[in-house]
């Protein structure tokens, strides 16, 4: 997969927000992909003491949801933690990741917001954009807006509504278990963003595609983390 724009990740926190701004008006909040025949998870983790971030994305046939390829990347965190400019601290890695795949899948299911953000274009919207691919934003925790009461049953759903705008759907996908939080990332409108995520979901709160590569990235992690210490206390 490669990217459509070229961008550069060596920006100012005031430029990044400068650049949501301008790109948010190409996200596509309407369907525009055809026969979904793969699906993917991406998602990040990182160490915080050396600042290395590990990407990975899973590709799984649809509706099936068996795995037909994994891919990873690894490289330093060159952005700051800034609340907001998520997607210009893990996109590179990501796209890195991405950019290996063999099997192209229909959409991307990503771990993070997308319309559901303070500017409307977090993580899901900002890959979409670049790759120009069918992305979702499955979030765990809400980031913007506010939703109605919510049914304890799998399947209640709500809109989540920021400043009367309607920024995403609120997903129970488990009988009184929290939600997660569904919202449009490119090329996909709503409904069929939340109907896509409802058929990955196979009897946990996250859905697949995305719960595998979470953990997938964390046991990179680890790994990372034991060759360190081993590293370390063997050059005593």
């Amino acid at each position: 997969m490669k990217t459509k724009i070229r961008t550069r990740w060596n920006v100012t926190p005031r430029e990044a927000v400068r650049r949501q701004r301008l790109w948010r008006d190409k996200v596509e909040s309407h369907d525009r992909f055809g026969r979904l025949r793969y699906v993917a998870g991406a998602d990040v983790a990182f160490d915080p003491q050396t600042d290395m971030a590990f990407a990975g994305v899973l590709v799984y046939r649809f509706p099936e949801l068996t795995e037909v390829e994994r891919q990873m990347a690894q490289r330093k965190l060159r952005f700051p933690y800034v609340p907001g400019l998520l997607s210009f601290r893990e996109s590179p890695v990501l796209l890195t990741a991405l950019a290996k795949l063999r099997t192209k899948p229909g959409v991307i299911l990503v771990d993070g917001h997308g319309l559901a953000h303070p500017r409307r274009f977090g993580i899901a919207c900002h890959l979409g954009v670049v790759l120009d691919v069918p992305t979702i934003g499955c979030a765990k925790s809400i980031l913007v807006g506010e939703a109605a009461e919510l049914g304890v049953h799998t399947g209640a759903r709500a809109p989540l509504m920021d400043h009367g705008e309607r920024v995403g759907m609120v997903l129970r996908t488990r009988d009184k278990v929290n939600p997660i939080y569904v919202s449009v990332g490119h090329r996909v409108s709503l409904n069929s963003a939340v109907r896509i995520v409802s058929r990955c979901i196979d009897g946990f709160r996250i859905p697949k595609p995305t719960r595998e590569a979470d953990q997938w990235v964390r046991n990179l992690r680890r790994a990372f983390q034991e060759q360190n210490e081993k590293s370390v206390f063997g050059a005593r």
